[in-house]
């Protein structure tokens, strides 16, 4: 489905792209190894895959914006990103360098939004599943992801804190 991106719309997302970043961080700050790593229960994510997917995600987002935007209807990449705390160990991985790689990333993605006129957002790629997409589809679609992510953490610091 293919929005029409209106100049308010636009703005109110790379503001709310930008801002999600420190609202996400937050929910890692002050939390020990053991609590980065741990599960609420089996097949539940870990405050440190959470953030591994967050990268993984916006690294996603960020090259299919990019092609819709360098090409005339890309076929967009797509990749079974839920799937990868379960076939990786994200556990182990340092918390500094995911946060590290997924707020260069996130950067990257406010600007790139941030530098596209009218036009621009309202190009379109094809997603294997979804169909035509535009870059404003995709960054609606950022927006929520971050918002269902920032959910989990919540939800997911509480538990920690009341076990």
């Amino acid at each position: 489905m293919v929005f029409e991106p209106e100049a308010g719309g636009r703005r109110w997302l790379v503001k709310a792209v930008r801002e999600a970043t420190g609202e996400l961080f937050s929910q890692f700050a002050g939390v020990d190894e053991r609590g980065l790593r741990w599960r609420p229960a089996r097949g539940d994510w870990c405050l440190k895959e959470i953030a591994a997917h967050l990268r993984d995600a916006e690294l996603l987002y960020q090259r299919q914006i990019e092609l819709i935007v360098r090409r005339r209807e890309p076929r967009l990449p797509h990749e079974a990103l839920d799937v990868l705390p379960a076939e990786r160990n994200y556990r182990t991985e340092p918390l500094s360098r995911l946060l590290g790689e997924y707020e260069s990333a996130r950067e990257e993605t406010a600007w790139l939004l941030h530098a596209l006129d009218e036009d621009d957002w309202r190009r379109c790629g094809v997603h294997p599943y979804r169909g035509r997409v535009s870059v404003y589809d995709i960054a609606r679609e950022l927006h929520e992801h971050d918002l269902q992510h920032l959910y989990q953490a919540q939800r997911l610091r509480k538990a920690l804190a009341e076990r």
